[in-house]
């Protein structure tokens, strides 16, 4: 089950539930917060509030994620109302990745959290942005008549041109005005002894492409891979991986997104072709040796790499405490004691990671 609050002060209407793998409706009932709180993981929920009870399609596998889209429309006459010319959309926002698209004929004027304004493909002004925060996003956008509408409002196809001002080859047009908050890609680093120059990692990947039945991840120069395995993370089940070169991979007529030199390690995952209205969310695991990156510079630990996804996490080996990071990140402290950072970058670029840290004094003390 999974168990949606509905916001009070919010009338829900036009409520639909599916799930994000099979694009198939899912059971839903609206019941109470009493009744929510009698099922055993719900114990918190407000007793005074409604929720949105879904059955699932499958039960949640160890390891894995259950994804589901609910729609749904909300009236609330304190969120969103009218004030002179302007319309005004005042919201605290809880969910960590969230987009606004304006009605039809409507422009930008204000928006108190920094966002990404994007055009939708028929001209509506839309507004992305990630929380990286611990609270709220307390959202206040205004707008006003004055946009384009019609077949005059639909922006132009974005380019493969790079920024002439970029003093090294940047992104393109194309991924510097994709959406941000909605590239739902996930990579947490393990680090290991770093005498070792390796971590091992998971990637988190959504397909949604209809077709598409292969996933390539390129290694990047300077690192070597071992040990590739990915799984579905919405069933459990395991996947086929290859481990080729780019040379292989051009005589086995599989093409990439990405230019791929002759030498150049890919990792090959197989999956079922996406359908229509569907998707696949896959977890890949691998270890890396990349001396450049991680290395041991006297007694202190170096962790230096760029990191392009929008959600990076890094998880010092045990042991060891933080004393530098040149890029802001949050940082928490796992069950385990290992210390995570967790790096949000809403920008359409990589953050150059820099991390040092060096050895607790009583590693037995390290979860203290």
């Amino acid at each position: 089950m999974y168990f949606n609050p509905i916001r009070k002060g919010s009338t829900a209407s036009d409520e639909a539930v599916y799930d994000a793998m099979t694009g198939e409706p899912l059971r839903f009932e609206v019941v109470t917060g009493a009744e929510a709180r009698k099922d055993p993981l719900m114990a918190g929920a407000d007793a005074g509030g409604n929720y949105i009870k879904v059955q699932l399609a499958r039960p949640v596998p160890p390891e894995g994620q259950g994804r589901i889209l609910i729609v749904k429309t909300y009236q609330d006459a304190k969120s969103y109302y009218r004030e002179g010319d302007a319309i005004v959309f005042n919201r605290s926002l809880g969910i960590r990745r969230n987009k606004v698209v304006l009605p039809a004929g409507f422009e930008l004027v204000g928006c108190n959290v920094p966002s990404q304004v994007l055009p939708e493909a028929d001209g509506r002004i839309a507004v992305s942005f990630m929380n990286a925060g611990a609270e709220e996003a307390h959202l206040i956008l205004r707008a006003k008549p004055g946009a384009q509408t019609g077949p005059a409002a639909a922006p132009h196809t974005a380019t493969q041109k790079r920024s002439w001002e970029a003093p090294f080859e940047g992104e393109t047009e194309k991924e510097r005005l994709s959406e941000r908050a909605h590239q739902d890609r996930d990579i947490v680093y393990f680090l290991q002894l770093p005498e070792t120059h390796a971590f091992s990692l998971y990637h988190d990947y959504t397909e949604s492409r209809p077709g598409m039945g292969k996933y390539l991840n390129v290694v990047r120069e300077g690192s070597a891979v071992s040990d590739p395995s990915a799984y579905v993370l919405d069933t459990g089940e395991k996947l086929a991986t290859r481990l080729m070169t780019g040379a292989e991979l051009a005589a086995a007529k599989i093409t990439s997104e990405e230019p791929v030199k002759p030498t150049a390690q890919v990792v090959v995952i197989s999956f079922p072709a996406v359908k229509k209205e569907q998707s696949i969310r896959l977890r890949i695991s691998e270890t890396y040796t990349a001396p450049a990156s991680y290395r041991l510079e006297g007694d202190e630990l170096v962790f230096d790499r760029s990191l392009g996804r929008p959600r990076n996490a890094v998880v010092l080996p045990a042991g060891w405490y933080l004393t530098a990071s040149a890029i802001p990140a949050t940082v928490t402290q796992m069950p385990d004691g290992r210390i995570r950072l967790d790096f949000w970058n809403g920008r359409p670029d990589s953050v150059d990671v820099l991390l040092k840290a060096k050895r607790r004094v009583n590693p037995a003390d390290r979860g203290r």
